[in-house]
């Protein structure tokens, strides 16, 4: 596709003066990212009271037992309602992103996995069919998405919904000590690009992430197995 930014040629001397001074904004917010996250962890902790079941592949599954013994948890709230055939686009390339960095994750006392209200069998099928290897547990039957606001919730993001969606997606932070299950943090809507290395690596492009006069931002996305030229 035909580069249609309208550059401003310099000469290196130039270029270099822009870069640093451009430098100083990228470690200022840098500082700023670090004191966010300081903030994110000194959040207060919510106790988390209600039983949710989960099914997975190891059969039935409490909220508790989710964290495989580790005292951290990470679940992605996936968009896959109880009656679609498929999963989110959108949440599909989010996860493209995220496949295999659990491993990693382990070895920092953190389970990652993603939840979604379709069924365990239609969730492993889609799975398997986009290659990817991370737990993926089906909250079918329980309030888990509508208590943590991406299921048919009246509010999104902390704000009210004039029109609830079926499915929206999201990120929510669990912590367990002595027993006990407590929620520390979620994320929700532009709260998630963080952890979509594509879109961070787009931003560093002369054309960015290119979305502007698009129907919608994302309405160039596709499956990675739906690309016209995909093979």
């Amino acid at each position: 596709m035909e580069l249609t930014v309208e550059p401003t040629i310099a000469p290196r001397e130039e270029w270099l003066r822009a870069r640093l001074d451009l430098l100083q904004a990228e470690k200022e917010l840098t500082r700023q990212r670090d004191e966010l996250s300081r903030r994110r962890r000194a959040l207060p902790w919510v106790r988390v009271d209600k039983a949710y079941r989960f099914d997975t592949v190891d059969g039935p599954r409490s909220l508790p037992e989710l964290f495989e013994g580790r005292s951290q948890l990470l679940v992605y709230h996936f968009m896959f309602g109880p009656e679609w055939p498929e999963g989110c686009p959108s949440c599909s390339f989010w996860a493209d992103n995220f496949d295999g960095v659990g491993v990693h994750l382990a070895h920092r006392d953190v389970t990652f996995l993603a939840a979604s209200r379709a069924p365990l069998d239609r969730l492993l099928a889609y799975r398997s069919r986009m290659g990817w290897t991370f737990p993926w547990v089906s909250s079918s039957g329980s309030d888990f998405n509508l208590d943590f606001g991406v299921s048919d919730s009246p509010t999104y993001n902390y704000a009210p919904s004039d029109s609830p969606q079926e499915e929206l997606p999201g990120l929510s932070a669990f912590a367990q000590r002595d027993g006990e299950v407590f929620h520390t943090y979620s994320c929700y809507a532009r709260g998630l690009d963080a952890f979509n290395g594509a879109y961070q690596l787009l931003d560093l492009t002369p054309k960015g992430r290119d979305e502007d006069g698009l129907e919608w931002p994302m309405a160039w996305l596709h499956r990675h197995d739906a690309y016209p030229d995909a093979t």
